[in-house]
């Protein structure tokens, strides 16, 4: 049935993008509609559908960029989104109008088998060509007309992230109901479509596509069984090695003009509670987390560029291998690193995973891995008690203590994951084939985009999240307010306020339960604070600080910080060690939990997740604080 005929001439059009990962679907969808949804030169970047808007030829048409799939036979529940929404399954969801589908000229062969599946639906339909540069850089030619004619549907050749063929496409968007249809549908039978799919080639490609001889070349070093391991150590140290060495002139200069602002506040506004709410609660709290955006921005940069070139499909091919011996397979390494950059999109990205029991353990393992909410705790710590000295040759200590405990991590993961597949939820992997991209350089306004949307991201829960902690911790910092002894000193005074306050209390009631990983009250708080959010501890430590001397940086403040009976340091290296180990494994977020809630329909699964998260912290911590303390 022709869907568009149906349409009222105030609706806008409907259209559907469909087509196999890593095909370009996305980079269009973003030329299309003007919208930054997150692209990847690896499969698996779009899992759920989303939609926008674009202007054709004086109208509108809605897009909806479906999950990348390389058949209507679902095996995993993002392709079963893509059949759900051309079904009409999904309520809220009215079905396309027409189809779009989008194919990688250079690997034409595998996407007309999908163009077949799509053509039976019996909806207007349209098929866009995308990397057509990349087919002429390898001596490919496609005779568009004729691909046309063969399919009966419209042909458009495009480079999406150049625009180039856009215009066109969004001319011959705004009237689908005049598209051309195949007279013949393809055949239904899988091995039929395949020779049809092989008959249309011959007739169409006029030079067939060569290697990429840079790609192979490459690879050749890259997904070597021994040197591709040592290539992966070798970006992974020079990774974090630049986080640090070319973000810290930036997050100083930022942290100044931090403390000129809260010194600002309080010459300018007059002694009150309001004042106090700006420069401890507002300026120190929002300040101490927003410091450290040069190292976010760099954390996305680098791995945008991994991400874009190709890279990080060649790393998934590399731990492929690792990850088999525990019963996981590569499309659990393509969610697991995207939760490097939050947990929420990473454990939405299992829904490539086909096996249930797989995706489950994938779920249950993904908040280890350390998202960019962990770098703000690390940096500031590594920063106030790891020296700045180099180790061998350029390589520093700091950043060799940040990969550190970025590598942690994934290890314990791993072995998680093979005790949960022997144990809890045992059950037989499936098969992974993982088409490798060729290496692309992408545009300098995608790579700055995508940059550029993280750093909004993390600006914009310093701005929502970490400002309403930072208000609820000011008020539980300050009130009760009580009148300190006479014989106390300034310090000394604003310290006892501060321990008879709501969270000083509170602080002081779980003091016992943490004390044997040398933590005492004021990171107690933190802690607590950070159920939030894991930087909110950051937050809630310059709260405290900056309440017992405004004048004092947050790292000089717990550099110099004593116990008041016993005059040993709080942050000693144990106490130090055992605080790092414990937010690499604690699970410190209210998001991640509600998330994996939704995917797995119950609250059981994130309840096991951060009981036995919690009890791995806890441990671990206490571990790391005792052999510290027995080697320093």
């Amino acid at each position: 049935m022709n869907q568009a005929a149906h349409r009222t001439s105030q609706e806008p059009i409907r259209l559907g993008l469909i087509g196999s990962p890593n095909s370009g679907k996305t980079t269009l969808f973003n030329s299309l509609t003007g919208l930054r949804a997150k692209v990847g030169n690896y499969p698996g970047v779009t899992v759920e559908r989303r939609e926008g808007r674009v202007r054709v030829n004086g109208g509108e048409a809605v897009v909806i960029d479906l999950p990348g799939t390389y058949s209507l036979d679902p095996i995993s529940p993002d392709e079963a989104v893509v059949t759900q929404v051309l079904d009409g399954e999904v309520a809220s969801v009215p079905m396309p109008d027409a189809l779009v589908i989008v194919a990688d000229a250079c690997s034409l062969s595998r996407s007309l088998l999908l163009v077949g599946q799509v053509l039976h639906r019996d909806r207007p339909a349209c098929l866009v060509v995308t990397m057509m540069d990349e087919l002429r850089a390898r001596g490919g030619e496609l005779d568009l007309e004729r691909l046309s004619g063969a399919l009966g549907i419209p042909v458009v050749g495009v480079v999406g992230h150049r625009g180039l063929g856009v215009a066109e496409l969004r001319t011959l968007l705004a009237h689908p109901e005049t598209w051309t249809q195949p007279v013949i549908a393809p055949p239904a039978e899988p091995s039929e479509r395949a020779a049809w799919a092989e008959s249309i080639l011959d007739h169409v490609v006029r030079r067939p596509v060569g290697p990429h001889t840079i790609t192979d070349r490459i690879d050749r070093i890259v997904l070597h069984p021994v040197w591709g391991v040592l290539l992966f150590a070798l970006v992974m140290v020079t990774f974090f090695q630049l986080i640090f060495a070319w973000a810290t002139p930036a997050m100083d200069w930022i942290d100044g003009m931090i403390g000129l602002a809260g010194s600002a506040a309080r010459s300018t506004l007059p002694p009150s509670l309001l004042t106090d709410l700006v420069a401890d609660g507002l300026i120190a709290g929002v300040g101490s987390v927003a410091i450290f955006l040069p190292q976010i921005v760099l954390l996305f940069s680098l791995l945008y560029l991994l991400e874009d070139v190709g890279y990080m499909a060649r790393a998934a091919f590399v731990v492929d291998r690792a990850m088999g011996r525990v019963g996981l397979e590569g499309r659990a390494f393509v969610a697991l690193l995207s939760s490097y950059a939050c947990a929420v999109p990473g454990i939405m990205a299992t829904r490539t995973i086909p096996s249930p029991r797989d995706r489950l353990v994938t779920i249950l393992v993904a908040p280890l891995m350390t998202c960019s909410a962990r770098l703000p705790v690390y940096a500031l710590l590594i920063a106030a008690f790891v020296p700045a000295r180099n180790v061998l040759g350029p390589i520093g200590l700091q950043g060799l203590v940040l990969l550190g405990l970025y590598l942690v991590a994934p290890v314990v993961a791993m072995i998680v994951a093979a005790i949960l597949k022997r144990t809890l939820l045992p059950g037989e992997g499936m098969p992974f084939v993982l088409e490798l991209p060729t290496y692309r350089l992408p545009t300098l306004k995608l790579w700055l985009s995508q940059v550029w949307r993280s750093a909004s991201a993390f600006l914009k829960r310093a701005g929502t999240i970490i400002l309403a902690a930072s208000l609820v911790l000011w008020v539980l910092l300050t009130f009760p307010q009580s009148t300190p002894p006479g014989d106390l000193d300034d310090v000394q005074a604003a310290s006892w306020s501060l321990e008879q306050s709501i969270a000083g209390r509170i602080g002081h009631a779980i003091e016992p339960l943490i004390e044997p990983l040398g933590f005492d009250w004021k990171i107690g708080v933190g802690l607590i604070a950070s159920l939030a959010a894991r930087e909110v501890i950051v937050a809630t430590l310059a709260q405290i600080y900056t309440a017992q001397d405004p004048d004092a940086s947050l790292r000089a403040a717990i550099r110099a910080d004593v116990d008041p009976l016993t005059g040993r340091r709080i942050y000693d290296p144990g106490t130090v060690a055992a605080l790092l180990v414990f937010f690499v494994f604690a699970l410190q977020c209210t998001s991640t939990l509600a998330i994996m809630a939704r995917e797995t329909n119950s609250w059981r699964w994130p309840a096991f997740a951060f009981g036995y998260l919690l009890c791995l912290a806890y441990g671990f911590a206490w571990m790391a604080r005792h052999i510290t303390l027995a080697l320093t």
